[in-house]
C-alpha cells in the first residue's frame, strides 16, 4: 500500500545534522534504518532539506534515509502535490511559494523562543483599554496569548487561531476580520477581508511578514499582502514584529518599506549587518532578549 501523504508535521525538527553547514561546505547526515521514520516524519526531514538547500537527489535521499527509490519518489510526489517543491530529474527542488512561507502549523514551531521574546517586547506597547489588530502571522501569537492577562483590550484580527484563543476570555472583545478562509495560513485572506479591516481605526497594529531585505518587507502571498496591507492603514501606530530569520531572505511581493512601521521589533541574534542597516535607514528599532521577563 503506498504511504499517505500529510504535511509535513514539526514534532519532527531537523537538527543540525540535517542542514547544509552556513558558509561551509555540506554537512554530514547519518543514515536512518529502514523504517525508523514515519512516512510523516520522513517527509518532514526531505522538505527540511529542500528548503535548506534549495534542491536534493534522490540518490541523497536514498542513502540518508535509508528507503528505496520507489519510497522517496511517492514522498516527492506527495510533497509536491502539497506545494513545497518540484521534482526534476533525478531529484527535487524547492518551489518558490514554499521557500519562505509553509502551513501555519510548521510556521508556528520556527523560532519559537525569538518569537515569545519578540512579542514580550510588544507587549509592553499595547496599553490596556486599546483597540489592537492583531494579523494572522505566528510571530504575533504569543502576543495575542498574553493580552488577556494585562486587562481589558479590543482585538481586530484576520487569524483563525487569534480568534479562537482570545475567544472565551471576558476581557477582551474580539472583531473578526472575515473573508474567504485560506487553510495554509489559518486565516480570513482577500479582497472582503481587506475590505473589511479599511472599516476599523485601531490604536496599534501588530504585523510579521516572510522576508526582509533592502529596506523593505515582503511576503510570498499576494493575498496575505493585501490584508496587511489594509490593516497597516486601519492603525494608528504600527509595529512589525520580526526575528532574525527573516532578514537577508526574499519573497515575490513587497509589503512595504520598513520605515512605513513606526517600530520594527526582532530578537538579539539579528546580525550587526542589519541593525547597521536599520540604523542608516533611519528606522526604529528593538532587540528582544530571549528569556527576558517583562511585567
Amino acid at each position: 500500500m503506498a504511504d499517505t501523504g500529510a504535511t509535513p508535521d514539526a514534532s519532527a525538527p531537523a537538527t543540525g545534522a540535517d542542514r547544509s553547514a552556513k558558509g561551509g561546505g555540506k554537512a554530514v547526515r547519518t543514515a536512518v534504518p529502514e523504517g525508523k521514520l514515519s512516512p510523516k516524519d520522513r517527509r518532514k526531514r526531505i522538505a527540511d532539506r529542500v528548503l535548506a538547500e534549495g534542491q536534493v537527489s534522490i540518490e541523497d535521499l536514498v542513502q540518508e534515509l535509508g528507503v528505496s527509490q520507489m519510497t522517496v519518489h511517492r514522498d516527492l510526489d506527495s510533497l509536491e502535490h502539497q506545494g513545497w517543491l518540484r521534482k526534476v530529474r533525478g531529484g527535487a527542488t524547492a518551489a518558490p511559494n514554499a521557500l519562505f512561507e509553509s502551513n501555519a502549523r510548521w510556521r508556528g514551531n520556527e523560532q519559537v523562543a525569538a518569537k515569545e521574546a519578540i512579542c514580550a517586547a510588544a507587549l509592553a506597547i499595547a496599553e490596556p483599554g486599546q483597540a489592537v489588530i492583531i494579523d494572522d502571522s505566528s510571530t504575533a501569537l504569543p502576543l495575542a496569548r498574553s493580552l488577556a492577562s494585562r486587562g481589558a483590550y479590543t482585538v481586530i484580527t484576520n487569524s483563525l487561531q487569534v480568534i479562537n484563543e482570545l475567544a472565551e476570555e471576558p476581557d477582551i472583545r474580539v472583531i473578526a476580520l472575515g473573508g474567504e478562509y485560506h487553510a495554509a495560513f489559518n486565516a480570513f485572506l482577500g479582497m472582503s477581508t481587506a475590505d473589511i479591516a479599511r472599516s476599523f481605526r485601531a490604536d496599534v497594529a501588530f504585523l510579521s511578514t516572510s522576508a526582509v531585505d533592502n529596506g523593505h518587507c515582503y511576503h510570498q502571498a499576494q493575498e496575505n499582502v493585501l490584508v496587511k496591507r489594509a490593516l497597516m492603514a486601519a492603525a494608528r501606530r504600527r509595529v512589525l514584529l520580526v526575528d532574525h530569520s527573516k532578514f537577508g531572505r526574499q519573497a515575490l511581493y513587497e509589503l512595504a518599506p520598513l520605515a512605513d512601521f513606526d517600530l520594527v521589533i526582532s530578537d538579539e541574534r539579528l546580525p550587526q549587518e542589519e541593525r547597521d542597516a536599520l540604523q542608516s535607514l533611519g528606522v526604529r528599532y528593538e532587540l528582544a532578549a530571549e528569556g527576558a521577563h517583562r511585567a
